[in-house]
């Protein structure tokens, strides 16, 4: 099997794991949009949250998303990347925070469906789509690993002008939000792109929602503006 994933991206993402639990430091904004992002998916599964289900995040990285939902009363949280060093420094993070519930793995998404389907409740891939070379394969194996009925969250970033202009020159170049060369426009990917691997892989996009940011207050929201940042909330089908 062919490891989708582009070893340029895993190099720049180990470069800064040291600094992935400093909310001053390049990972700022994900420490800020955490707390956004995961009362929205609890809101999304209804009573209960992510309490007592078993989940899986995809693209874990240092485990900022992982951690928070094992705190919010996961019965058990697997995270998964191919970073090495992030993965070592959410493992450490977790065990000085004395957070149990929570573990991870150095494992490609595609290769733990083979291992595990049908085998969590809830997964959420957030902000890795537009990092590795083919994302519909991701949205395949995550639509594998859900068990029927489950639910599937991803968010990543639209392709057009608007999202160019401030993903890159105004967050990497401008605003200095996020490290030069994070994001690479052609890797962006349109909502209807997105929502074409979904229905390919037999998920049921049930929410959208957009996250827009005003860079004079430093404040972070969700509304109806899918043009540049976006969230998609689907359902495994039932058959």
């Amino acid at each position: 099997m062919t490891i989708n994933v582009d070893p340029l991206e895993l190099a720049k993402f180990s470069e800064l794991a040291h600094r992935w639990w400093d909310p001053n430091s390049e990972f700022k904004p994900l420490h800020t949009i955490n707390p956004l992002r995961l009362d929205w998916i609890e809101a999304v599964l209804g009573t209960g949250g992510v309490g007592g289900k078993r989940v899986l995040d995809v693209g874990c990285g240092g485990g900022i998303l992982a951690e928070a939902m094992a705190r919010r009363g996961a019965r058990e949280v697997l995270g998964i990347d191919l970073a090495h060093k992030p993965l070592r420094v959410a493992q450490l993070h977790a065990l000085e925070a004395d957070v149990g519930n929570v573990e991870y793995r150095e494992v490609a998404a595609e290769a733990l469906a083979a291992e595990q389907p049908a085998s969590f409740d809830v997964i959420t891939c957030m902000e890795m789509l537009e990092h590795v070379p083919d994302p519909a394969s991701v949205v395949q194996a995550c639509a594998a690993l859900v068990r029927p009925g489950g639910h599937v969250f991803f968010s990543t970033i639209n392709r057009n002008l608007k999202s160019f202009a401030f993903a890159i020159v105004g967050a990497e170049h401008v605003l200095k939000l996020l490290p030069k060369g994070t994001h690479e426009y052609v890797k962006f990917i349109r909502p209807s792109e997105l929502a074409k691997s979904c229905r390919q892989a037999g998920l049921q996009i049930e929410r959208t929602r957009g996250m827009s940011y005003n860079p004079l207050t430093g404040r972070y929201w969700l509304g109806d503006d899918t043009s540049v940042n976006y969230l998609f909330a689907c359902r495994k089908e039932v058959s």
